[in-house]
């Protein structure tokens, strides 16, 4: 089995695969894989109505009902990668685009043709210069807070407000924001003996993408910027992040806003037991996506710990909290979303994995309200 081709999905630094087809022709080779999986998810939602984006409420955690099921994606979606790979005089080259779909929707026979075509780009360079990309990518922000958590093979929380449609949101909006997905020009550097990498992006500007109310800002003419400082030894890995983006205010009365985020974690695994930190602070971070609430200052926390019972099973326990420090029009009345997770991993085989997980995830409004989604998620993911 080869790793899988990097960045071919979000999982791709972490997870095994094959390729589906691996096609030589001349200097180039062309690999074909992709990903698949189904989860069969049961939530209950009790307490009150808090505002905004609030995961854990009746609107958003269980779409409006008291109980609700899907057999949906997990926090992944499907995908098909194609990547093309060569040796083009002192350069290392490749291009990869990859297109992504749902399970669920709320039709039987309507088409489901939404396609998202989250990654189509090149890089290109050496051991020595490091590797440029250009194109459509994941962002760099937040990257390794989603590649370690467990909840990346499952679901987290099951929310059935983007289950349907889209998928899972694992520890999105209650434990970090989204890495998000950008057109950009990024450089990582050569690997260091000591174990020290660095990223940069140059990331196209986006303009808000509020859900409880109508947009607020524009993107200008400023890119968005981040970056990432890693270090890697002996079962550890630690990271230092940043992004930032000038947003333009499009409604009289309110002024114009500067996206600052910061981040920190750390992993370490020693045998069986794998432990996962992380912290994310700043300014307009959204609790989904760049600037969602408007100029809110926020924090999101990340606990995670595994334990490998055996080669094949592994069990862990993760807790996030997202959190707004003040109560302005753009957060809805919401002060935090909490999710804490217990998942089970099997690898029934090197291509498959089997999950099951069970949690609750909570939402309180700066008013003193309070609800609660409690979720069980069973099914499994294949990456060939």
């Amino acid at each position: 089995m080869k790793k899988i081709f990097a960045l071919s999905v979000i999982a791709a630094a972490s997870l095994q695969s094959a390729h589906a087809v691996e096609i030589k022709a001349g200097d180039w080779t062309v690999n074909v894989g992709g990903i698949v999986n189904a989860y069969y998810t049961v939530v209950s939602c009790a307490g009150d109505a808090v505002g905004g984006l609030a995961l854990g409420s009746r609107g958003i955690g269980c779409g409006g009902a008291d109980r609700r099921s899907t057999v949906g994606n997990g926090l992944l979606p499907n995908g098909l990668v194609t990547s093309a790979t060569s040796k083009q005089g002192d350069y290392d080259v490749k291009a990869l685009i990859g297109i992504y779909n749902s399970t669920a929707t709320d039709s039987a026979i309507g088409q489901n043709s939404v396609v998202d075509v989250r990654q189509a780009f090149f890089t290109f360079g050496n051991a020595s210069m490091g590797t440029i990309k250009l194109g459509r990518d994941y962002g760099i922000f937040g990257a390794s807070a989603i590649l370690g958590d467990m909840t990346l093979l499952g679901a987290g929380a099951p929310v059935q407000a983007t289950q349907r449609g889209r998928v899972a949101l694992g520890h999105i909006g209650a434990g970090y924001s989204y890495l998000g997905n950008y057109g950009q020009m990024s450089y990582s550097m050569p690997k260091s003996a000591s174990g020290i990498g660095f990223d940069l992006g140059v990331m196209s500007p986006v303009a808000d993408t509020p859900v409880v109310a109508g947009p607020t800002f524009r993107s200008g003419s400023t890119p968005q910027l981040q970056a990432q400082l890693t270090y890697a030894a002996d079962g550890f890995k630690g990271w230092l992040g940043a992004k930032s983006q000038k947003f333009n205010s499009v409604t009289p009365g309110i002024a114009d806003m500067t996206m600052r985020g910061f981040e920190i974690g750390g992993s370490y695994a020693a045998g069986a037991f794998g432990v996962l930190a992380n912290v994310q602070g700043g300014k307009g971070l959204g609790i989904l996506s760049d600037a969602d609430q408007g100029d809110v200052k926020s924090k999101n926390y990340l606990l995670q710990g595994t334990f490998k019972t055996s080669d094949k099973l592994k069990l862990g326990l993760s807790y996030g909290l997202s959190k707004n420090d003040e109560n302005t029009a753009g957060t809805g009345g919401l002060k935090l979303n909490a999710n804490l997770t217990a998942g089970a991993y099997y690898s029934l085989n090197s291509a498959i994995t089997l999950v099951a997980e069970a949690g609750q995830t909570r939402s309180k409004g700066f008013d003193g309200s309070s609800a609660r989604m409690n979720g069980v998620s069973v099914g499994g993911i294949i990456f060939f």
